[in-house]
């Protein structure tokens, strides 16, 4: 068998980087359920129809499909993809779900989620996110959009990474900023937009005029509204000093002031109003948000969302949204390459148990029952080696402690001072900063 090439866009990490993942994964996790949210997972294919209907997303959606398929392709029920992302799932399981659950319903949920796009650093095929999101019957109270930006930073402060900055802009200043000024398809102005960052304003207002039927006065007020920027309630007179009036406009820069001022008291320096946000899938209607890394902002951001209305509806009843995902892999993989983010060891066994011989093992064997029964991670060496190869066997694995059962009485070795002492397995405890690997920054 050839040696096996790896596939570009599905990262698998060493074990000391999953390490680092379950660390991240258990620290957002912990968040939000300090916020009340309750855990969730749905299956990892839905209907074709219903993930080409979210938005331009038809050419990153892998299709599934068994070996022996029918050649003219699946249909109907058979014509499933993989999910994009998790809130087109969401949506549908709680309208499969409504009876069962109490609104308004606060749900997280970390999965894996595929993209049939160009790999680059940061970005992946393949790759884990962290979602919440609340949905109401009915109505949904603008108040939950300016609470996702409190459970993100705090769930982001609680890492070891750099400080983030939240960028926020509400999707209905946009569309009432666009109707004000005459444009006819807010939705192709806002997609147009929303590549300001990656083509740049010239190209730009000549998407606004071929996409929206924008004048060149209509692409330069467009483009003036997203240069808008302010880390207080200040963007709002900066957008009424352009002059356009309509009520959904207002509508939007007060939702837009609420989230901005709540989190302000929240955590000052979290939020920033950001016009130029727009976020290119359909389905949002409101507040959106994206989060850039300090030091990191040329990748784009590692967590985004929104207010969504539509997404969830069945005839009369609609179940209105709003939620915001962390880019888990995204996130990792850009520290993981800036080597930015590390454990302090590659395994997570604190104490290994030497074999004087193998008829001894049995004796190390029950040393290292005892301290996993306290919660020590521990195994026994491989071979009855001379001593000074088992310690240097856990060198090479970054275990910091060597156990030698004894006759007389058992000792134990911090192999990095060199200290020894007598110990018993049924009392001795590490060091807490030893027990479990740190994660932290380069150098832990």
């Amino acid at each position: 068998m050839s040696k096996p090439t790896p596939i570009s866009g599905f990262p698998e990490w060493t074990p000391a980087q999953r390490m680092v993942e379950q660390f991240v994964l258990d620290r957002i996790r912990a968040t939000f359920e300090l916020y009340g949210f309750a855990p969730l997972e749905t299956r990892s294919v839905e209907p074709l129809d219903q993930l080409l209907r979210k938005g331009e997303t038809s050419k990153e959606v892998y299709l599934l499909r068994r070996l022996q398929a029918d050649a003219d392709g699946p249909a109907g029920d058979d014509a499933l993809g993989l999910h994009f992302d998790l809130t087109v799932p969401f949506a549908r399981y709680v309208l499969e779900n409504a009876g069962k659950l109490a609104f308004p319903f606060r749900r997280y949920q970390i999965q894996k989620v595929w993209r049939g796009e160009r790999p680059q650093e940061g970005r992946y095929r393949e790759f884990l996110q962290a979602d919440i999101d609340i949905v109401d019957r009915d109505t949904l109270p603008a108040h939950y959009e300016a609470e996702m930006p409190l459970v993100i930073g705090d769930a982001l402060r609680s890492l070891p990474i750099p400080p983030v900055r939240i960028q926020v802009n509400n999707r209905k200043i946009c569309e009432g900023f666009y109707r004000g000024v005459g444009l006819t398809d807010p939705e192709a102005a806002l997609r147009a937009v929303d590549k300001l960052d990656k083509i740049g304003p010239a190209k730009v207002a000549a998407l606004l005029a071929e996409t929206a039927g924008a004048s060149d006065a209509q692409a330069k007020a467009c483009l003036a509204l997203a240069e808008i920027s302010a880390p207080d309630a200040s963007f709002a007179d900066a957008v009424r000093a352009l002059g356009v009036d309509d009520p959904l406009l207002d509508e939007g820069i007060a939702e837009l002031t609420a989230v901005v001022e709540t989190a302000a008291a929240h955590a000052p320096g979290l939020c920033v109003a950001d016009l130029r946000i727009a976020r290119g899938l359909d389905y949002y209607t409101g507040t959106v948000y994206e989060t850039q890394m300090i030091g990191y902002e040329r990748f784009g951001s590692i967590c985004s969302g929104g207010r969504y209305d539509n997404l969830a509806s069945a005839g009369n009843v609609r179940f209105p949204g709003v939620g915001i995902s962390i880019g888990v892999t995204r996130l990792l993989g850009l520290l993981f390459g800036a080597e930015a983010l590390t454990a302090s060891r590659s395994v997570p066994t604190c104490v290994l148990v030497a074999v004087a011989a193998e008829e001894d093992r049995a004796a190390s064997d029950a040393v290292a029952a005892a301290l996993r029964s306290r919660g020590v991670p521990t195994e026994v060496s491989p071979s009855a080696a001379k001593f000074g190869k088992q310690i240097r066997y856990a060198e090479r694995r970054g275990i910091p402690y060597v156990w030698f059962p004894g006759a007389d009485g058992d000792e134990v070795k911090d192999i990095r001072s060199g200290a020894q002492v007598p110990a018993a397995a049924g009392e001795w405890t590490p060091p807490r900063a030893d027990l479990k690997p740190l994660v932290g920054g380069a150098g832990v």
